[in-house]
């Protein structure tokens, strides 16, 4: 009979190295760290210096859906319940990364730094951010719905994708983070209230939330597309 080759314990200890996937990933989130790196060196400017940070939060909900993949056949039904909520309050830091892009065309532009440069910069941390968010929802998708039809996968997939629209509408345009549910609950609702009461006034905004979360919902469906 043969057997799988053990994982390293290298793999074992560090959790964004157990698979070629993760890997990769990590590498690549270096090298957009590596470009934030340069970019301050060379200006002596903090542009950008946050965006390892946002990446960070990105990670936080994929850790959160890999830890209860493997819970799945462990553990309580209190221990799921309480780390799917979690990480529905953490899943939309994964896409918030795409808004990012905006910064192309505002006052973070540097004459001494090539477009590009900045260009590769930022889609360096929106691509990881998209991944993340992409390959942690599948987990999440695994453990719900493992076996439903084309129509009941967008039945779970769609209302993921519509609170992921509006909370990266609440990160970017509200400047809200995902701990504020408990840090700054009150504000944090009351503005969520407004637009929910007032729909008309609040057009836009619900524009985009519609159309970001059929994007969402779109490219997850591409990258994730069952053969």
């Amino acid at each position: 009979m043969n057997h799988l080759p053990l994982p390293s314990p290298l793999r074992r200890r560090w959790f964004f190295l157990r698979s070629e996937t993760d890997q990769v990933l990590t590498l690549s989130a270096l090298f957009g760290c590596l470009l934030v790196a340069a970019r301050i060196l060379h200006t002596g400017k903090l542009t950008f210096v946050l965006m390892p940070w946002n990446l960070f939060l990105a990670y936080v909900p994929y850790f959160i859906s890999t830890t209860l993949t493997r819970l799945r056949f462990a553990g309580n039904n209190l221990i799921r319940i309480t780390g799917f909520i979690v990480w529905l309050l953490f899943i939309p830091n994964s896409f918030y990364i795409l808004t990012d892009l905006y910064h192309l065309a505002d006052n973070h532009r540097n004459s001494r730094v090539p477009e590009w440069f900045d260009l590769i910069l930022i889609l360096s941390f929106a691509w990881n951010g998209l991944l993340v968010g992409v390959l942690s929802t599948r987990q999440i998708e695994k453990l719900l719905a493992p076996d439903a039809s084309f129509l009941g996968r967008w039945v779970f997939l769609y209302p993921v994708m519509w609170l992921n629209a509006l909370g990266v509408y609440i990160g970017r345009d509200l400047r809200y983070n995902s701990w504020d549910i408990v840090a700054n609950p009150v504000d944090l609702l009351s503005d969520i209230f407004a637009l929910i009461v007032h729909p008309v006034h609040h057009h836009l905004t619900w524009g985009m939330v519609f159309c970001f979360s059929i994007l969402l919902t779109f490219i997850y469906s591409l990258l994730t597309k069952r053969h």
